[in-house]
């Protein structure tokens, strides 16, 4: 039962971070429903996986904290939207530390590809002197996907 419940966490989990992805492409925001959706089905991952309140939890907790202000920086120097930081925020109560960095590495490296992408189009389609925005949710849903994906794909080998 654990890991079929665990299955569907991680499913819809899964589905919520294309819809996020989708939504940032077509409106250039995230649904505070969605990030808030995130968020609160933590906990219930946390009981399947077993972790204890202490240290386990209050670790995460403490993470996730940690990464919510340090991306409220760039939030503040307006170098992301209110919607990534908070999906950023809220997949960190999700992901251990190890797997998270890897994440947060994997989503800039694919949010500076976008970025470049899409400069290259701008300046394709004549409008180089225009700001782009860049919805950076699609880098966030991606590396989280990858990340999540990657003890599934390890097996394998």
């Amino acid at each position: 039962m654990g890991a079929i419940f665990q299955a569907c966490l991680l499913g819809a989990l899964a589905l919520i971070l294309v819809s996020a992805g989708i939504e940032d492409v077509r409106f250039r925001t995230i649904a505070n429903a969605k990030n808030t959706a995130v968020a609160l089905a933590a906990p219930l991952w946390w009981w399947a996986s077993g972790m204890a309140p202490w240290p386990d939890v209050a670790i995460q907790i403490g993470c996730a904290a940690l990464v919510f202000a340090l991306f409220v920086g760039a939030f503040a120097l307006g170098m992301m939207g209110g919607g990534d930081v908070k999906l950023i925020g809220a997949l960190a109560l999700w992901l251990p530390l190890a797997p998270l960095l890897r994440m947060l590495v994997l989503m800039s490296l694919l949010g500076g590809a976008l970025t470049l992408l899409m400069l290259v189009d701008s300046w394709i389609r004549r409008r180089g002197s225009a700001a782009i925005e860049v919805p950076y949710g699609v880098a966030i849903t991606l590396a989280a996907l990858i990340i999540l994906c990657e003890p599934i794909l390890n097996r394998i080998g």
